[in-house]
C-alpha cells in the first residue's frame, strides 16, 4: 500500500464537540408530554417555584398529544400558557402534531397510521369514539369532523402555525433532531419533526447545541452537543425539563 493510501484509508475521525453552552438568556425546555396532564402540572409547579422562573422563556419541544389519556387537556393547557401575558412561552411542533394535522386533511388516507401511533387516545380525550385503525373511510371522515368541532378553529390554527425550531445563542431547540451537516435554519420541517439518521451518530462542526425530544432516553442528558429531554412520560411516568444557562445545564423531573 502506498504512503498516500495508508494516510487516507480508513474512517475519518469524529470531531469532538467542545462548544460551551452560550444562550442569550437562560431558558427552560419541556420534553415530550404525550397526554400526561398530571405530570405536566407537577413539572410546571416545580419550575414555577424556582426564583425568577416567570421571567425565563419556557420552550416546549412538541408531542403534546397521543398515547396519554389527557391529550385534549394538555393541548388546551399549553395553549392557555401560550396566550398568557405572564411569561414567554414557545411551542414547537412535533411529529405527533404533524400526524394529527394530516388526519384532519385526509382522514381516509392518514387516519389508520395516526391511530396506531397514539391518535386513538387523542380522539377519546376529545370525546370522539367508535373508531379504530380498521374503520371505514366514512367512519374516519366522521371522526375527523367530530375532532374539528371538538378542537375548534383557534386550537387547530395554533397547531398549524407552530414553528419547528427556536434558537438562543448557540443553542437550538427542535423536536426530533437535525442534520448535523446543515445549519438549523436551512433544514426541512420534516427533518426537524421526524429526525435525521445522522443526528445521534455525528457531531456538529458549527458549535450549535441541539436540544430535542422524540427519542426516549432513560435519563435526560447532554452529550456531544445534543441535549435529550424525552424520558417517555406516557410509559415511564417521568416528564423532564432542562434549565439551560450560560455554561451550565440541569434537569428537573416530575
Amino acid at each position: 500500500m502506498s504512503l498516500l493510501k495508508r494516510l487516507f484509508s480508513g474512517k475519518p475521525k469524529a470531531v469532538p464537540f467542545t462548544a460551551e453552552l452560550a444562550p442569550d438568556t437562560p431558558f427552560y425546555v419541556v420534553g415530550d408530554v404525550h397526554g400526561r396532564m398530571d405530570l405536566l402540572e407537577k413539572l410546571l409547579a416545580k419550575i414555577d417555584a424556582e426564583d425568577g422562573a416567570m421571567d425565563v422563556p419556557l420552550v416546549f419541544v412538541g408531542d403534546y398529544i397521543d398515547r396519554g389519556e389527557q391529550s385534549a387537556q394538555v393541548l388546551r393547557h399549553v395553549h392557555g400558557l401560550y396566550q398568557s401575558a405572564d411569561r414567554q412561552v414557545i411551542c414547537l411542533t412535533g411529529n405527533h402534531e404533524d400526524m394529527l394535522l394530516k388526519f384532519l386533511e385526509d382522514p381516509a388516507e392518514r387516519g389508520a397510521r395516526w391511530l396506531r401511533y397514539g391518535g386513538l387516545q387523542t380522539l377519546f380525550s376529545f370525546d370522539v369514539g367508535a373508531i379504530s385503525d380498521k374503520s371505514s373511510e366514512g367512519a374516519m371522515e366522521q371522526a375527523r369532523n367530530a375532532l374539528e368541532d371538538a378542537m375548534g378553529p383557534e386550537l387547530i390554527k395554533w397547531l398549524e402555525d407552530m414553528p419547528t425550531s427556536w434558537q438562543s445563542g448557540n443553542i437550538a431547540v427542535v423536536h426530533a433532531g437535525a442534520d448535523p451537516a446543515e445549519p438549523i435554519l436551512d433544514q426541512s420541517p420534516r427533518i426537524l419533526k421526524w429526525g435525521h439518521p445522522d443526528f445521534r451518530h455525528k457531531t456538529r462542526s458549527d458549535g450549535t447545541w441541539v436540544v430535542h425530544g422524540h427519542t426516549i432516553v432513560d435519563q435526560a442528558n447532554a452529550t456531544d452537543g445534543r441535549i435529550a429531554t424525552d424520558t417517555g412520560a406516557f410509559a415511564t411516568g417521568k416528564l423532564t425539563a432542562a434549565y439551560i444557562e450560560p455554561g451550565d445545564i440541569r434537569f428537573i423531573q416530575a
